[in-house]
Order: structure tokens, then C-alpha cells, then sequence
């Protein structure tokens, strides 16, 4: 039991931030995304317990399946409709030029707004892809898609979010 805590808590570590993220991109809110983020974590661990002479294949696979199917969940029960934070703000270095900050704040604003006028598998392929830089092989499989579907999907997602972003301009 102990080794199976130590090899959850490296993908805890490995992973939190990403899956955190990921959350708190579709839900719009702070406590909602670390609630769901917890019982990510939580139903993992149960699984990986669960599956101790058979661990799971691909954990950070299951925690963003996990992860999306709670969001599901959760919008399912509340009726409500999805939005990503336009207040989230970035992390500014303080060395950086003010101007140069206030630009960069303001692509990302139109950055997120334009997401939240994409479909669900659009958002999931750009965030999984350039948010957490997942190469296209582990985007395939959190898809359930073949690679070649998954870079067309990715290519349409990028096509979708450029007609959004001069819809916003």
C-alpha cells in the first residue's frame, strides 16, 4: 500500500496543475474547479487502488477522462450554461515593460472569449494541445480518436477559434 501512495502521489504532483486547469477553464469558477478537481483525484485513487495488480494503463489519460466527465456532470445537475473566466488573469513578470503586459492581457481576454464560442471537442484538442502541451498521440487517445482525425479536428478547432477571435475584433 505504501508504494502504490508513493506512485499516486508523483502523478498527484505530475498532474494537479494541468487537470486543475483544464477544470477550472470550463467551469468558470474557483471553488467549483477544485471541487472537481478533489473528486478527480479522489475516484483515481479509488481506481488505482481498485486495480493494484492491474494499474491503470495511462493515468493522466484517466484523470482527463475523469476530469471531463465530472464538468459533464456537473452541468448536467446545475442546467447551466459553459463559460471560461474572462477575469482570469495571467501571472506577470515584474520585469516585464507595463505595455507589453497590458497587451498580452488583452489577447488572452480575447483569447478566452473566443473559446467559449467553440464546441467542446474544439476547446478540449486547444487546451490539452497548447495549454498543457500534450503531443498529439496522448490528445488522440483522451479523444478516443485516431491521430489523423485528431490533427483535423485540431486544425478546424484553430480555424473555428481565428473566426472567433476577428468576430471579438
Amino acid at each position: 500500500m505504501e508504494d502504490l501512495r508513493k506512485i499516486f502521489s508523483k502523478i498527484y504532483d505530475q498532474n494537479i496543475d494541468k487537470i486543475y486547469r483544464f477544470i477550472f477553464l470550463k467551469v468558470n469558477s474557483q471553488e467549483i474547479a477544485q471541487d472537481l478537481c478533489s473528486e478527480t483525484f479522489l475516484r483515481t485513487w479509488e481506481k488505482f487502488k481498485q486495480s493494484e495488480g492491474n494499474p491503470i494503463g495511462n493515468p493522466q489519460a484517466f484523470l482527463y477522462r475523469t476530469a471531463r466527465n465530472l464538468v459533464i456532470d456537473h452541468y448536467r445537475e446545475k442546467g447551466k450554461t459553459r463559460t471560461v473566466s474572462v477575469e482570469l488573469t495571467p501571472i506577470i513578470d515584474p520585469r516585464e515593460d507595463l505595455e507589453e503586459a497590458a497587451i498580452l492581457r488583452s489577447d488572452l481576454h480575447v483569447i478566452r472569449t473566443a473559446l467559449t464560442g467553440l464546441k467542446d471537442d474544439y476547446q478540449d484538442v486547444i487546451i490539452w494541445h497548447y495549454l498543457d502541451d500534450l503531443p498529439i498521440p496522448k490528445v488522440s487517445e483522451l479523444l478516443d480518436r485516431s491521430e489523423e482525425a485528431t490533427r483535423v479536428l485540431l486544425h478546424r478547432a484553430l480555424k473555428a477559434l481565428k473566426t472567433e477571435i476577428n468576430k471579438k475584433r
